[in-house]
């Protein structure tokens, strides 16, 4: 495996990752992101329906937490997840936790780490963990880590024993690694912890890059550990020290937003969680990344942003999952959607947006149709896909300012800044409360609270005799 570099524009790396698989014959551009699996399966997603996408990653990612529990079936079976899976014509990568579920802390000591599946905590050791990269048989995989350096007020002594821990899990897996017959030809990757601890950050980069591994797992970093500007400095510090031919993958962030900015710091590959995460909210990721070059064009989608803002701030009855959003996807569980008979996005070219509309999402999850899942799982999927193919795009047309711009518009056609869901989500919480801040005086602000509490309660008298 190696990457080849065709350009390298203030930290923003394109190029092509070679020689993946046990043939060297697949290859995947970076930057780009891995396909997610869960026990080597699209949630939502039969492999037949998967494949009416185009333009998949090459990457099929595994995580040890789903397959850890099936250990003993695997070794009696002897070929492996791929073939046991049905996982044709892919890479395997296998990674330690699953991104889009937190872990309890607190079950970690100096010779093991814990995974938790479907029936509950499993404790590894490193022997453990390598008899289960023998039964799955990846073409790549994440060493065994201490990645428990995120919580708020982690002292420096319990980050430095996580770095120590790490680079001794991957001593180990390093020599249990060319001793096993079935992993000859697969590729480890070292694990970069430190939390927020620049220097100890420091240290376990320069260390694991001074071992035989095929790449880098930026741990650790994750959306919900740190602010972006401080990861953004932690990874330019911990790039310094990484050789430019090895991928660096960053686990736990699949935010566009935050994608850009990690992409920018020289970060290489993603993890495609993030589309699973909007399908279990009931939403569709609908953020513009096209950059429109015909004036038409631009004015056609102009109205458009003008008409999705009217529409945003018009609403006053959020539901509960509307806390979690992201300024890059729309609630189909909002009832503004039950007579919009557009497509999801204009344009699209996946299943769900050339034969359906909005308004049918809309009923299939207000009546828990099991079919919603598929239909939002194939869009969200294609179009994040789509998504880091604009982005290699503009990096090679040097528009990359271009794309950001489009990118954080959002889908309503507004600014959106980091951490920015937290605010849309105050605009719908408090929505009478925000608009009588902004008024004039004492008497017009409490008229206008007075007329909003009136037209609610008509509102919903209305709803109730309907």
């Amino acid at each position: 495996m190696k990457l080849e570099l065709s350009l390298v524009v203030q930290g923003c790396r394109l190029g092509v990752l070679t020689g993946l698989g046990r043939a060297g014959q697949h290859s995947l551009e970076v930057p780009g992101c891995l396909l997610y699996t869960r026990c080597g399966t699209v949630p939502h997603l039969t492999q037949d329906t998967l494949h009416t996408l185009n333009n998949l990653p090459s990457i099929t990612q595994l995580t040890l937490n789903t397959i850890a529990e099936h250990q003993e079936v695997l070794e009696e079976f002897k070929e492996g997840v791929r073939k046991f899976a049905g996982l044709h014509d892919t890479v395997l990568y296998c990674s330690l936790h699953d991104p889009a579920t937190s872990c309890p802390p607190g079950h970690i000591t100096n010779k093991t780490v814990s995974v938790w599946g479907s029936g509950g905590r499993i404790e590894l050791t490193v022997a453990k963990f390598m008899a289960l990269q023998k039964a799955i048989q990846p073409d790549l995989y994440q060493s065994m880590a201490d990645g428990e350096t995120w919580q708020i007020n982690t002292s420096r002594k319990r980050v430095r024993k996580s770095v120590d821990r790490t680079l001794a899990h991957l001593d180990e897996c390093l020599l249990l690694h060319h001793k096993t017959q079935e992993l000859i030809g697969v590729e480890v990757l070292g694990v970069v912890e430190g939390g927020d601890v620049l220097e100890e950050r420091v240290r376990s980069a320069r260390e694991t890059a001074k071992r035989p591994v095929g790449g880098f797992c930026l741990d650790g970093l994750h959306t919900a550990a740190m602010e972006q500007h401080l990861r953004t400095q932690l990874i330019t510090a911990v790039i310094k020290e990484l050789p430019d031919d090895k991928p660096r993958l960053l686990q736990g962030v699949g935010r566009p937003d935050e994608v850009l900015a990690c992409v920018e710091a020289g970060v290489d590959l993603f993890e495609s969680f993030f589309p699973f995460q909007v399908t279990e909210r009931g939403c569709a990721l609908t953020f513009p990344f096209n950059i429109t070059t015909d004036p038409e064009a631009a004015v056609v989608e102009l109205d458009k942003s003008e008409a999705a803002v009217g529409q945003k701030n018009g609403t006053d009855n959020p539901q509960e999952d509307q806390t979690k959003m992201t300024p890059f996807e729309i609630n189909l569980k909002d009832k503004r959607y039950r007579d919009d008979f557009s497509p999801l996005v204009e344009g699209c070219g996946c299943y769900c947006c050339r034969n359906h509309q909005r308004a049918y999402l809309h009923h299939l999850l207000v009546t828990n149709e099991l079919l919603a899942g598929v239909l939002l799982m194939l869009h969200n999927t294609a179009h994040y896909c789509a998504f880091f193919t604009a982005l290699r795009g503009a990096l090679a047309s040097d528009k990359l300012d271009h794309l950001k711009k489009r990118v954080l518009e959002g889908p309503g056609g507004g600014p959106v800044e980091m951490g920015q869901e937290d605010q849309v989500e105050g605009q719908w919480k408090w929505g009478r409360r925000t608009r009588w801040r902004a008024s004039g005086n004492g008497a017009v602000q409490i008229c206008i609270f007075l007329f909003d509490l009136y037209l609610t309660s008509q509102l919903r008298t209305n709803s109730y005799l309907q």
